[in-house]
């Protein structure tokens, strides 16, 4: 599928690692370093602006090497970008270890992935349809 991309950064168009990656790495357009402190938050702009076709979105999902490696990861993990939003793609980085993390311009800081979706059409019911899983949640089947 083709998205337009307006890129405003000093860094190259995203590109897949693999000819069956699911996301591109997303990276930090930034004048100088930032560097998170253990348990805080910052929103971490990429200077990438993009337009979806109706029925996709974006999301913004944690890299695994800086996730298990350093503590860091996208605090609203998946984040979602709509087909109508025009804005920046920033990214919410939140450091979860106990050592200082320095963000530098050009790092890999998230990976996106494009995915399609459609919206619900709601029908108000008095009972839902009957399973075996029933109401049953958070743990019910047990640790085997």
């Amino acid at each position: 599928m083709k998205v337009q991309i307006i890129n405003k950064s000093h860094h190259q168009l995203p590109q897949y690692a693999t000819s069956q990656s699911a996301g591109v790495d997303l990276r930090a357009n930034l004048n100088e370093p930032i560097t998170l402190a253990p348990l805080q938050r910052a929103l971490i702009p990429t200077g990438l602006f993009i337009s979806l076709s109706a029925g996709y979105e974006a999301q913004v999902r944690p890299r695994s090497g800086l996730a298990i490696k350093k503590g860091i990861t996208v605090l609203n993990s998946p984040g979602t970008i709509d087909a109508d939003y025009r804005g920046e793609i920033c990214i919410i980085l939140v450091n979860l270890s106990n050592e200082p993390f320095v963000i530098n311009d050009g790092e890999r800081v998230a990976q996106m992935v494009i995915a399609r979706h459609e919206q619900a059409e709601w029908m108000e019911v008095e009972t839902l349809d009957e399973t075996e899983r029933g109401a049953g949640g958070f743990g019910h089947s047990g640790k085997d």
